[in-house]
């Protein structure tokens, strides 16, 4: 392989998109602690002043969309200052029922109906296609810009919220440039960029000061910057007006900042609102959960895996599995012992990974993948020695 550099970008807790994915997460995590078997397909937008949540639930519990949305924004962190008031801004609801036509497929899939066998009959919520991806860069087998960009907001946030400054906002964003050897490893960061909303009086020397000091150098792995390596804190100079009042939000449009940063494919669909009768959320996780049992056994440095399923049936209609040359069998014996290992129907990754749980707010900013500090269950690599008698 030649050198090249790849980029990856994260966003804070703060950012309109993510703020919208917490707020419809929220609302699912409100439904799953009292009604596990709820459907939920619930998406957020926001703008200057005013919430919107939309969306189609079935559920036997009741839920305060409007009080669930404020504390989500409360917690956060914004004010009136910030530009963002939730006392004050309107909360408007738009909800249906799930559609009758889907439910039927989802409640009982199409081998339950052919066959009589009830065990694990549910079938897939819709059609599409999800992607898992790990690879040996990180201790967490995630890609190492994802990974650093991911931290890199977080720690943003935690300084915030911490008061290590007294002048951050809540929108921020961070961007990693990893520069790769000719043998494909990281060897260094070739670009930092974190750019952060702040107060209107602080300078942009204090501000610069400060993120190097505080956020940059605290989540670069060592040995990783030189003096080549570039930084830009607010390369524009000013990011005073932030979150929806500087742009709107709206669930799910922050898809590669949940998943790989761009090493991998994300697939068909957003997570964010989405019960895990939805495959486009339990079977990503799944995706992943078998990638990442794969690289911890040393059968591969990297493994991409691909489920595609048809609404109402729940084997999947594809498995494959690619190991880009690394693997040390060929990748159609590894798909077949994934096969055997991993049952990949959604009642089975629902049951294994146990998803019928309020999980899920937690998982809406700083990434889906990778989240060990969170110890969800698709993070555990608890099917390596399966794998490996599998062989």
């Amino acid at each position: 392989m030649a050198r090249h550099l790849f980029t990856s970008e994260s966003v804070t807790e703060g950012h309109p998109d993510k703020m919208c994915d917490q707020i419809s997460d929220a609302v699912l995590d409100a439904i799953m602690k009292e009604d596990p078997n709820g459907r939920v397909a619930c998406e957020t937008t926001a703008c200057t002043g005013m919430i919107h949540v939309m969306g189609e639930i079935t559920t036997s519990c009741y839920v305060d969309i409007n009080r669930v949305a404020r504390q989500v924004i409360r917690d956060i962190g914004y004010t009136a200052e910030s530009g963002f008031d939730p006392e004050i801004c309107a909360v408007i609801t738009s909800i249906d029922e799930q559609s009758g036509d889907i439910a039927m497929g989802v409640d009982r899939s199409l081998e339950a109906k052919s066959s009589g066998d009830n065990e694990l009959d549910n079938g897939a919520g819709d059609q599409g296609m999800m992607f898992g991806y790990a690879c040996d860069e990180t201790p967490e087998l995630m890609p190492l810009a994802i990974s650093v960009a991911q931290k890199m907001a977080m720690r943003l946030t935690q300084v915030r919220k911490q008061k290590l400054v007294n002048y951050l906002r809540p929108d921020g964003k961070t961007q990693i440039t990893v520069e790769y050897d000719d043998e494909g490893r990281p060897c260094r960061v070739d670009t930092v960029v974190v750019s952060t909303q702040h107060d209107p009086d602080v300078s942009l020397d204090q501000i610069r000061k400060d993120m190097v000091e505080l956020v940059i150098k605290p989540t670069i792995p060592n040995g990783l910057m030189d003096e080549k390596t570039k930084v830009y804190v607010n390369p524009t100079g000013r990011f005073v007006i932030g979150g929806p009042q500087g742009a709107s939000g709206l669930t799910g449009r922050k898809i590669i900042v949940d998943t790989y940063g761009g090493s991998a494919p994300h697939g068909g669909g957003a997570f964010s609102g989405k019960d895990p009768t939805k495959v486009d959320r339990s079977a990503a996780y799944a995706a992943r959960y078998v990638a990442k049992n794969v690289v911890a056994a040393g059968l591969a440095k990297r493994c991409q895996v691909q489920l595609a399923y048809a609404i109402g049936v729940a084997r999947p209609v594809s498995v494959l599995v690619e190991t880009f040359g690394t693997g040390i069998v060929s990748d159609d014996k590894l798909e077949a012992a994934i096969e055997k290992v991993f049952d990949l129907r959604p009642t089975a990754i629902i049951r294994d990974l146990d998803l019928r749980k309020p999980i899920y707010q937690k998982l809406a900013a700083y990434g889906h993948m990778g989240r060990e500090d969170l110890g969800v269950k698709w993070e555990q690599t608890d099917r390596v020695d399966a794998l490996k008698a599998a062989l």
